[in-house]
């Protein structure tokens, strides 16, 4: 069993790929418009909305997300959770959450913690929470 988070970006999914691409070196791995559905959308979409991304996979790292403009009603919102990403030093801690910082909001400046040598948290420009860890060293027993 997998859980896998799915981001509806209400009209700028296609943006927030191309952005993920170049922050975080994602890969798109699946990408439908809703003119190439087999099927009629069962919601009504606006006009001009027939190039919109119907579904979407990416992956980042080994993590499989995925992501739609949904509604297309341009006013995408996404609370009440962030997505987690552990990397293996500082270096790449520091360049992920500039690259996610840069037109978003810092909530947490990275910082070195009781749990890790960084940690920080960021919304990015789509407001998706982001929260940078390095990973923990083993500790010798």
């Amino acid at each position: 069993m997998q859980i896998q988070p799915y981001l509806f970006f209400d009209g700028r999914c296609e943006e927030a790929l191309e952005f993920y691409r170049s922050a975080l070196g994602a890969e798109v791995t699946m990408l439908m418009r809703f003119k190439e559905s087999p099927e009629p959308p069962q919601c009504p979409l606006p006009p001009g909305a027939e190039d919109k991304i119907m579904h979407s996979s990416f992956r980042i790292g080994e993590t499989t997300a995925m992501a739609s403009d949904g509604l297309c009603q341009g006013q995408p919102s996404f609370q009440g959770f962030s997505l987690s990403l552990t990397v293996p030093n500082e270096t790449e801690a520091d360049r992920l959450f500039a690259a996610l910082a840069e037109g978003g909001q810092v909530q947490m400046p990275l910082a070195k913690t009781f749990f890790s040598s960084r940690f920080g948290m960021v919304a990015d420009r789509f407001g998706v929470s982001w929260m940078i860890v390095v990973e923990p060293r083993a500790v010798s027993s």
